[in-house]
């Protein structure tokens, strides 16, 4: 679909010889200074450096994981054995390792129990709950140890007793564990009641290493629940025991499909990763007849991730399509019980048209952003709302229409921000959430059109509105786990991706904002960016000096105002002064509009509010209209202040991004492939 695109603001930086600015006798005072002045970044160092890039010391650990797991029905219980190779790339000799232990959370008198509120979306905790530890052993030059190792709550600090050696030294460290899975557990995985059996979905399942990076050290931040996660690269190999009626999706590529479907199923999948339409591999017809003597083990893998999840039940109804190539030809896949599929003539759509949905996600992002980096796709359909993790992702069961288009969209978003771009979502939650929202809006808009749900004005009248809320009063700058009530929905969503609506549409202009966004995409992937990285990135790659935009809207929370006073119209000229009433500066855009009903625009940079809160300007001619920011693009919080006499009324538009991304591989030292942990293990998709 053809989309307009709008009119490039950054053109009319300055006005034209018809238009000029003329200075007041009476400059008032200016209050804005301060917005103008220097972020309190960190300083620039050969780690990272003054133009946002990883520099040429840039280090970052690895960490590489042989799981096998079994799942018991009968009791809801998983129990696993897990080894970590650990990869010490950084300057520094590491005394012990830190793993995560988040199943930990839902251990009455947990601290993230203590501190949620009762009832809430984070809450979970059960008699029963928690990892129940086995067994720790280090394996380490090839002598095998167990070490006095300590669980704190969500955390396990394991000390070696040779110091893991700086600059390539690896260990091995392998936990044997079990856990009974919640029923609901904190909106991230859970059990749903279908009518033909339980789906599983599984999440923060097994120990996993911190990160050790060049920032802080240790990210040692307990697991309380709202905040999500920060997490090392590497390779997955994974098996998966269930019972033998059981249909299994992981993170990665199944590797073992011939062993664990029956002839027909096998070759239903086969022709699902070639066919553009969705194929159907195990129909709703057919649930209950799969053998359901003993078990059988699924086997998957893969590569460069920061994480892996899974899926389990009998209940599920597979199809199945090939992506499209900018996607690489991924296999993507939805995963749903029978409750998900839509009624018979309802006018909305059902999980069968999940996979075509998530085609177009794939596509779109790989065309926009980077190609999508992993062999296989799967959307599952169970008690999680929505949650994202590498290659698969959990969606309400419920979901219709434009709604399960949406989680499906915004979840599978997540595999480019922060799976791809590795942030820390537990600090900085709008580097990941904020920048999915952004792109989620551009996606929804190419797929429905007149009728996307989000072709709204993002940063306009709902931003204005948010900012009269005591919500707003917290910066985006907050710690997830630190925000206020209902914060996270503003400070970790709405409002970073309206800001960067506002600095694509209104400030910088689509073709520098999309060329440097892409540009943060490929310096940042498979790699830890920090909040710095990104504002270096962007004002660089554009060349504007965006300090007084990263002051108000990420580290303050500053309403927007500005109005239009004293018009005085004659013959020749008419003059007019605009007014900036709040803390926080933008550009100005003034529509006049003559007798005539033609219009012209004129823009007053941000600058301009660093030397006077009241701007004076003038037009040649007589002129019947004034409108500032005529496309509603600001979070104005008085728009009726903004207009003079009888201004026309312009319709706002919205561009798509171009889709013409280079292939993003993982940068050598960082990422690099390494043989898979089982030895022969077979590939799939080529991959």
């Amino acid at each position: 679909m053809t989309f307009r695109r709008p009119l490039l603001l950054v053109a009319l930086a300055f006005a034209p010889a018809a238009l000029a600015q003329r200075a007041a006798q009476t400059v008032p005072p200016a209050t804005h200074v301060e917005q103008f002045d220097g972020l309190n970044l960190p300083t620039p160092s050969l780690h990272r450096t003054a133009d946002g890039r990883p520099g040429p010391s840039y280090w970052q650990n690895r960490a590489d994981y042989r799981i096998a797991a079994r799942l018991d029905p009968a009791t809801h219980r998983v129990s696993g054995s897990v080894t970590l190779r650990y990869t010490n790339r950084s300057p520094l000799d590491l005394d012990a390792v830190w793993l995560q232990m988040e199943q930990n959370i839902y251990t009455p008198g947990s601290l993230g129990n203590q501190l949620q509120p009762p009832g809430t979306r984070w809450t979970g905790a059960f008699e029963g709950g928690g990892y129940r530890v086995e067994k720790v052993e280090v394996t380490a030059s090839g002598q095998r140890s167990t070490p006095a190792y300590a669980v704190n709550d969500t955390r396990m600090r394991i000390p070696l007793t040779t110091p893991l050696a700086k600059n390539g030294g690896t260990v091995d460290i392998t936990v044997d564990y079990s856990f009974t899975v919640p029923e609901y557990g904190s909106d991230r995985h859970g059990r749903f009641t279908s009518a033909n059996g339980i789906v599983y979905e599984l999440a923060q399942w097994y120990p996993r290493v911190y990160v050790y990076d060049d920032v802080h050290g240790w990210n040692t931040i307990p697991y309380y629940g709202q905040g999500e996660f920060y997490l090392d690269y590497g390779n997955y190999d994974v098996e998966i025991t269930v019972p033998s009626d059981y249909v299994v999706a992981g993170s990665g590529a199944l590797q073992n499909a011939r062993d664990v479907l029956s002839a027909q199923e096998y070759a239903r999948w086969q022709q699902a990763q070639r066919s553009d339409e969705t194929v159907t591999i195990v129909s709703r017809d057919e649930l209950g007849r799969r053998p359901s003597a003993g078990t059988k083990t699924w086997r998957f893998r893969i590569e460069n991730s920061r994480d892996f999840a899974w899926a389990a039940s009998k209940a599920f109804v597979w199809d199945g399509a090939k992506a499209s190539a900018a996607a690489g030809g991924t296999f993507a896949q939805s995963f749903y019980p029978v409750e998900s599929i839509g009624s018979a003539g309802a006018t909305t759509e059902g999980w069968e048209r999940s996979t075509q949905m998530l085609r177009h996600t794939l596509d779109f992002y790989s065309r926009m952003l980077a190609p999508y980096p992993y062999p296989a796709a799967s959307n599952v359909a169970g008690v999680v709302g929505g949650m994202e993790y590498p290659g698969i992702v959990f969606c309400g069961a419920r979901a219709r229409g434009q709604g399960l288009f949406g989680v499906t969209d915004h979840e599978f978003g997540h595999n480019w921000f922060p799976m791809m771009v590795g942030s820390d979502e537990r600090r900085y939650p709008w580097m990941d959430e904020g920048f999915n929202t952004y792109i989620n809006r551009y996606s929804n808009i190419a797929y429905y059109g007149q009728q996307a749900s989000r072709a709204g004005r993002t940063a306009g009248d709902a931003m204005a509105q948010a900012s009269n809320s005591p919500l707003w009063s917290q910066p985006l700058m907050t710690y997830a786990d630190h925000m206020r009530g209902n914060a996270l929905g503003l400070l970790g969503y709405s409002k970073p991706g309206a800001g960067l609506v506002l600095l694509r549409e209104y400030i910088v202009g689509p073709e520098r904002f999309d060329a440097a966004f892409r540009e943060y995409v490929q310096r940042w992937s498979y790699r830890h960016p920090q909040p710095a990285d990104f504002f270096r990135t962007i004002e660089n790659e554009t060349g504007e000096d965006l300090t007084y935009f990263w002051r108000g809207w990420f580290f303050e929370a500053l309403k927007f105002d500005q109005s239009v006073s004293d018009v005085t119209v004659g013959d020749d000229q008419t003059t007019f002064v605009v007014n900036n009433k709040e803390g926080l500066v933008l550009p100005t855009v003034v529509e006049v509009t003559r007798a005539d009903g033609t219009t012209e625009r004129v823009r007053l940079p941000a600058a301009a509010w660093a030397s006077s809160d009241a701007r004076t300007m003038a037009v040649q001619g007589r002129i019947v209209g004034l409108r500032l920011d005529p496309e509603g693009w600001t979070p104005d919080t008085d728009r009726a202040n903004n207009v003079w006499g009888q201004p026309a009324q312009p319709a706002a538009s919205v561009s798509v991004p171009p889709v013409s991304a280079s292939p993003i591989r993982p940068p050598a030292g960082i990422t690099d492939r390494t043989p898979s942990m089982v030895p022969n293990a077979p590939r799939v998709n080529g991959r």
